[in-house]
């Protein structure tokens, strides 16, 4: 049964279509790359919304595919994003006013809804030991809005609500990703790093600090001529004063990810679709960082995001083919138990 967390496919491919259209180094043939990237991940968005509906899935009460549901909507909105970036301009704007609209909406109840099961149904009681980064798909969603919900700003008739109601997004995000980072630090901390299967969660933390970092760039130039002076200047500031710091614990959450990952391949890690967190949380990052870059003009930003840029092409490459050769495409077998789950639906 397909769940949810196939989506990721369709984010690590669509953010590397817009991480390509907005890197603040252009060469040739790039935007012809993007186009073809926005273009796969549009069909891998109908593909799985397909299969989806065809075979059904729910996953409600799974503790760990539950938090997945947070890639959907996701998805929606990063091709939508493309559509605005590469596609023809006759349909750019309408497709990524609905594919934002839909993926919004869904990530506002995603958001809601599974917080509110964990918190309120014994049998997904979590143990001390269980945070983990999907924990932040759910939350993450209504950051994804903020940024490109900026990118729509210029495009609609009276733009200062919907950039008023991104920052409201970007709070939601940003607050509660907070709580569950301080969560997996302590569960690191407290418990090490636990299955190898779900290392590449570790990854997806830098979800929410990219997209932040890119959210917040981009609602600074959209509030140019839209929000009254001083509200617009000081947009610009808060873009560059809470970009930088938090591109740097980025960084240094990158870091130790990285480190935590080398030492568990060795120790042998298994392929499944968490290998997907390897892909859109370091895109958030280039995007981020090419902001930044395109802001300050600074050429060590701009260098960083050119080398975030290939490892991010290295990550998708890698695991997409990983992903086309493994027998992940076959219906599994469903785990009985939520202990089983936790074993078998990472990689499902």
């Amino acid at each position: 049964m397909f769940g949810p967390n196939w989506f990721a496919s369709v984010m690590g491919t669509g953010i590397v279509a817009t991480a390509a259209a907005t890197l603040p180094v252009q060469v040739p043939g790039q935007h012809v790359f993007a186009t073809a990237m926005w273009l796969l991940a549009a069909t891998l968005l109908v593909a799985l919304a397909v299969a989806t509906a065809r075979r059904g899935t729910s996953h409600l009460d799974d503790p760990v595919l539950m938090q997945f549901w947070g890639a959907p909507p996701m998805a929606l909105m990063t091709v939508g994003a493309g559509t605005l970036l590469l596609g023809p301009a006759e349909i750019a704007v309408p497709v990524d006013l609905v594919l934002w609209t839909a993926g919004t909406v869904l990530g506002l109840i995603v958001a809601v809804a599974v917080p509110y099961r964990m918190m309120t149904r014994p049998t997904l009681a979590a143990a001390p030991d269980s945070a983990f980064g999907g924990w932040l798909m759910p939350v993450v969603s209504p950051m994804v809005s903020a940024a490109t919900g900026a990118l729509l700003v210029p495009h609609v008739p009276d733009g200062r609500d919907l950039l008023l109601a991104c920052y409201a997004l970007a709070g939601i995000s940003l607050f509660a990703a907070v709580l569950v980072i301080s969560q997996i630090w302590g569960r690191l901390v407290r418990h090490q790093v636990g299955a190898a299967r779900m290392v590449p969660t570790l990854w997806i933390v830098l979800g929410p600090l990219g997209q932040s970092v890119t959210a917040f760039h981009l609602l600074g130039r959209s509030a140019e001529g839209v929000l009254p002076s001083p509200y617009a200047e000081g947009a610009q500031m808060l873009a560059v004063l809470y970009g930088v710091p938090t591109l740097g614990f980025a960084l240094f959450w990158g870091a130790l990810a990285a480190a935590i990952t080398v030492k568990t391949v060795r120790e042998g890690m298994p392929f499944s679709l968490t290998w997907w967190g390897f892909t859109f949380p370091i895109g958030t990052v280039v995007t981020g960082t090419g902001g930044m870059a395109a802001r300050t003009g600074s050429p060590l930003l701009t260098t960083l995001a050119v080398v975030l840029f290939v490892v991010l092409v290295s990550a998708w490459a890698i695991v997409a083919t990983r992903t086309v050769r493994s027998d992940l495409w076959r219906q599994p077998r469903a785990a009985s138990t939520p202990t089983q789950s936790m074993a078998v639906t990472a990689g499902r």
